[in-house]
């Protein structure tokens, strides 16, 4: 069972301020002309905005409450034919497809807790690519500003909705609750520095194109927040 099937009707109020990498990513997907493998494509938030443009989508995820709930909202957007969903792993994603574009967005690969399990599913996904198909993801690693702030706090991120952070700087790990009306959950995310994101892609045989400080694709010069654009070599 997935961290987020307790949240799974929770998840789009909880994320309903997330919105600045969707038209990255669906450009992205535009640009590669499809189709397009998302890992971790939980109730479809950016899946469905890709579907709407006319690319289509083979979504992952874990979490079969996350996939239901998505089933429903590519339905009623009218996308459903667009999209295919599937139950399966990071690590192992179940797709036989060969494609342009695999993406991972919202920090998903944060859910893996060794450089093994990392380098796992970085390797899986440069094998649902082409031959020079790119892998594009969004990780962070936190200031010590955003520590300091929320550190076992429980905060309202939207109405009704509680989140808490509890950091281990030592173990690289965040610990991220989540409690409202429709649900509750917990997960544990371990961090790493963008250096050894480098280092782990170049392991699993990919050469990068890009390293972006944000969605808006500034170029990456410190700060929480790195998104990587990874060329299959």
């Amino acid at each position: 069972m997935s961290a987020y099937d307790g949240i799974s009707r929770l998840y789009d109020a909880w994320s309903t301020g997330v919105i600045e990498d969707i038209s990255f990513y669906v450009d992205e997907a535009l640009s590669s002309g499809g189709p397009v493998v998302e890992l971790g494509v939980g109730t479809g938030r950016i899946a469905i905005p890709t579907a709407a443009a006319g690319v289509h989508v083979v979504g992952v995820d874990s979490s079969a409450g996350m996939l239901a709930v998505c089933t429903e909202r590519a339905r009623q957007a009218g996308v459903a034919e667009r999209i295919e969903l599937r139950l399966g792993d990071l690590r192992r994603p179940p797709v036989a497809e060969r494609v342009p574009l695999v993406t991972c967005p919202f920090r998903a690969y944060l859910h893996l807790a060794s450089d093994e399990e990392r380098l796992e599913a970085l390797r899986a996904a440069r094998s649902l690519l082409l031959p020079d198909g790119r892998l594009v993801f969004d990780v962070f690693a936190p200031s010590q500003e955003d520590v300091e702030e929320t550190h076992g706090l429980w905060l309202e991120r939207e109405p009704g909705i509680f989140e808490r952070a509890d950091w281990d700087l030592e173990q690289q790990t965040l610990t991220l609750s989540v409690r409202g009306e429709d649900g509750a959950s917990s997960m544990t995310l371990w961090w790493l520095e963008p250096e050894r994101w480098q280092a782990l892609l170049a392991e699993a045989g990919f050469e990068v194109e890009a390293c972006y400080g944000w969605f808006d694709r500034r170029p990456f010069a410190g700060g929480e927040d790195s998104v990587w654009i990874a060329r299959r070599t």
